[in-house]
Order: structure tokens, then C-alpha cells, then sequence
């Protein structure tokens, strides 16, 4: 199957006639909604039931392309929302050309190219050959995660020694992919640090 990706920073959801709708009574955690033309997840909910007035529910969904989570939303019971398929692919990031970054679907081994602006910030977290994450929203590429960790080497800091190893003293130092990050000042050039993609932290030595 040929994956649609579409590399534009204003990501819009082309409407579909055909989109299925549930009402608030089919609500699950973790399901896909379309709310003016944008992509969510439903995070969690609460069907409310007032002495007085009608029933409605409260709930709380994520903006699956900036990662927003929106609480306090009410709507009456029974309202009815577009319901998109959500899933999840495991591809190999293979390598980029300035324009496009290409995935690999490990399964049927098509390559995916993926815009470079549709990747945004991610880019400085990908490796070549390290295991990502697409997510779909039916069959639209909605978001690229890269791996929890990932392990790289440093490609410039200041030099360190083995003896300066206070506790939170850090120094700047760039990876092979291109980020900054801090880390021990006793790290050399040519060391290599596990990092945590989701805060851009240094986690252990390797």
C-alpha cells in the first residue's frame, strides 16, 4: 500500500463523506476524533448526570500533531464526533537528502519518504537504522516519533577529565545527529550517552 504523507507545517485532514461518527455513549480512552479539521485522541471522560438539567460529559482529548492535552471540554450527551482509525507502524529510518527522510516498513520493505518539515524538531533524534514510530490516522501520516532512547556518539564538547565528577556539573555537547544536549563534564569527544528523545536529557554513559 502506497502510504499519503503530506510535508506541509498546517496539517490539514481532508474530509471524508464516508467518515464514520459515534456519539459520546461509544466513548473509549485512546480513540481517534476529528474536531474542526484536527486529529485527537481521547484521553479520558465523564459521563455527568446533574440533579437538575440534562446529562452531558466532560472530557479531556490530546492534539495528536502538537501534543496538546485539552482539558475541561463539555459537550451534551449523545453529540456526535467523526471517528478516525488510529494505528501505529514500526519503520527503520534509513537516511535523509535534505528534503525528505525515508522510512522503511520492515515488513514489505517499501520506503517512505517523509517531508522534512513534516518531521519538525524530531530530526534531531533520528538515527540511521534506529526503529520509529508512525502513527496513521486512517491512512494519513499524522505524526514521526523517534525511539524513547537513542544511542549516540559526541561529536563536539569541551574536553573533560576523569576527576570532575561533581554532582550536576554539566557542559554542552553535540551528537552525531546534530542535537544539543548536557551532559557529565568528564565526557569526551567520541564517548557515547544513551539520551532520552522526550526531554533531551543524558541518561547513562554507553
Amino acid at each position: 500500500m502506497i502510504v499519503r504523507s503530506r510535508g506541509i507545517r498546517e496539517y490539514l485532514w481532508e474530509a471524508s463523506s464516508q467518515m464514520q461518527q459515534i456519539s459520546t455513549a461509544e466513548f473509549k480512552n485512546g480513540m481517534g476524533l476529528k474536531i474542526k479539521d484536527k486529529i485527537y485522541t481521547l484521553v479520558e471522560f465523564q459521563h455527568v448526570k446533574p440533579g437538575k438539567g440534562g446529562a452531558f460529559v466532560r472530557y479531556k482529548i490530546k492534539d495528536l500533531r502538537s501534543g496538546r492535552v485539552i482539558g475541561d471540554q463539555t459537550c451534551n450527551a449523545g453529540t456526535k464526533f467523526d471517528s478516525v482509525m488510529l494505528s501505529t507502524k514500526e519503520m527503520q529510518y534509513l537516511y535523509n537528502d535534505g528534503d525528505n527522510y525515508y522510512f522503511m516498513d520492515m515488513n514489505t520493505y517499501d520506503q517512505v519518504p517523509v517531508p522534512a518539515d513534516f518531521i519538525g524538531d524530531n530530526a534531531k533524534w533520528l538515527k540511521e537504522n534506529d526503529t520509529c514510530q508512525l502513527m496513521y490516522a486512517d491512512d494519513d501520516l499524522l505524526t514521526v516519533q523517534p525511539p524513547m532512547f537513542i544511542e549516540v556518539e559526541i561529536t563536539k564538547t569541551e574536553p573533560g577529565f576523569k576527576g570532575d565528577t561533581v554532582q550536576g556539573s554539566t557542559k554542552p555537547a553535540t551528537v552525531e545527529t546534530g542535537a544539543q544536549v548536557q551532559v557529565p563534564m568528564y565526557l569526551n569527544e567520541g564517548d557515547k550517552v544513551r539520551i532520552d528523545t522526550r526531554e533531551g536529557k543524558f541518561v547513562a554513559r554507553v
